[in-house]
């Protein structure tokens, strides 16, 4: 029997948040420091966090904003280490958790490729051979060249999931990448992560669009606060999530987070 490409047991992440307020140099914080007076509380971004997932299954992670989400694919992808539990990732991954992560404003495009991929554990060689496929997936031909600080949101979010979905990986880590670029856009992305689903990749994908959750994904994680609210069939945990959080709420199959 083989093991589960991805597996949290009893994930808890915890941060500590300095209390105190009023502290205006080093030296006053290094004496409250040294005396004490120092007071912090714990923020936990994590509690309990438990679920295993079978390679060439797609999760997807839903929750209102600050549930946990993004927290829980840095933990998967090694950025950030657990308070307590632990959290196994079999296979060859591949991140998008934050759109500019791993570029570097004053590289070009195509210096950026390579920059990132070597952060990926790709060799210029491999870089290098998918290169052109990277370029014409984002739409970059023309701007490849420029620095990445020149391009909008938009075009970074385009080269990310390029580099991210053109070397070849066994486990993809997503986080709210339908949310940016325009329609045309979209729909590659979706026809790209179809083509991964065939071919057995296995995928964790953050995303408030329900919609496109219940149809992409086999499985759903419901995290509410830290807390995993709710963990099954995608369809079954996406109809749990709007009815408790209101029909009201949603608006063109995303969920808006209310004030």
């Amino acid at each position: 029997m083989s093991m589960p490409a991805v597996e949290f047991h009893d994930v808890t992440l915890r941060y500590r948040i300095l209390v105190e307020r009023g502290i205006t140099s080093f030296k006053e914080w290094a004496i409250r420091r040294l005396t004490a007076r120092i007071h912090y509380h714990d923020l936990v971004a994590l509690s309990g966090v438990s679920f295993a997932l079978d390679a060439g299954r797609t999760l997807g992670i839903i929750g209102h904003n600050g549930a946990g989400k993004s927290t829980l694919l840095r933990v998967a992808s090694g950025i950030l280490r657990p308070t307590h539990g632990t959290a196994i990732v079999r296979g060859r991954q591949a991140p998008v958790i934050e759109l500019g992560l791993g570029f570097e404003a004053e590289l070009s495009g195509r210096e950026n490729i390579f920059f990132n991929g070597a952060l990926l554990g790709r060799s210029p060689i491999e870089m290098e051979r998918r290169l052109d496929e990277i370029v014409e997936f984002a739409d970059l031909a023309h701007f490849i060249d420029q620095p990445i600080r020149t391009y909008s949101t938009g075009m970074v979010a385009r080269l990310a999931f390029a580099i991210a979905t053109t070397v070849d990986a066994q486990v993809l880590l997503l986080d709210e990448i339908l949310s940016v670029g325009d329609a045309n856009f979209r729909v590659k992305c979706l026809k790209r992560l179809h083509e991964f689903r065939e071919d057995g990749v296995t995928i964790l994908l953050v995303s408030h669009d329900l919609d496109a959750m219940s149809a992409m994904c086999d499985l759903v994680l419901w995290l509410d606060r830290g807390d995993a609210r709710r963990f099954g069939p995608a369809a079954e945990v996406v109809a749990e999530y709007r009815a408790a959080v209101g029909e009201s709420q949603v608006v063109g199959g995303a969920i808006e987070d209310p004030e």
